[in-house]
């Protein structure tokens, strides 16, 4: 039986998940493709940590969030192998868009985050409405 502290922490970090993918879609629709690709990349990262939480982990770094997933979810096979290929490249992108100063993020790149990232949500939520 999962702890009920767990499970509402995990229901808000996937509202949470929820919420960026809403502003990335504004995002989107105001021609902001930069941030548009890092709202991408959060919903699709505190959707990872939705799940992560109910088996008790939590981590402050990214890459220890994003190593856990694949260790429990992707390399079990509860996800598919191409969720890991998605998060590399928002990870990649979010981080290529935050950092390097001149970094350009295309309206075809924004879309492509955004689209990789509804799916992640999707499927963790899905994943999701059979633990709760």
């Amino acid at each position: 039986m999962l702890n009920e502290d767990l499970i509402n922490l995990s229901k808000a970090r996937i509202a949470h998940a929820e919420d960026c993918l809403r502003e990335a879609h504004l995002l989107l629709d105001g021609k902001e493709y930069k941030g548009t690709a890092n709202r991408a990349y959060y919903a699709a990262f505190h959707s990872l940590r939705a799940v992560l939480i109910l088996d008790d982990f939590d981590s402050k770094k990214h890459s220890g969030i994003i190593a856990k997933f694949r260790e429990n979810y992707l390399k079990t096979e509860i996800f598919s192998k191409e969720i890991s290929n998605y998060i590399s490249s928002l990870f990649r992108i979010r981080t290529a868009s935050d950092y390097d100063d001149f970094f350009i993020v295309s309206k075809e790149e924004s879309i492509s985050q955004l689209e990789k990232s509804e799916i992640i949500v999707s499927q963790i939520k899905n994943y999701l409405s059979t633990k709760y």
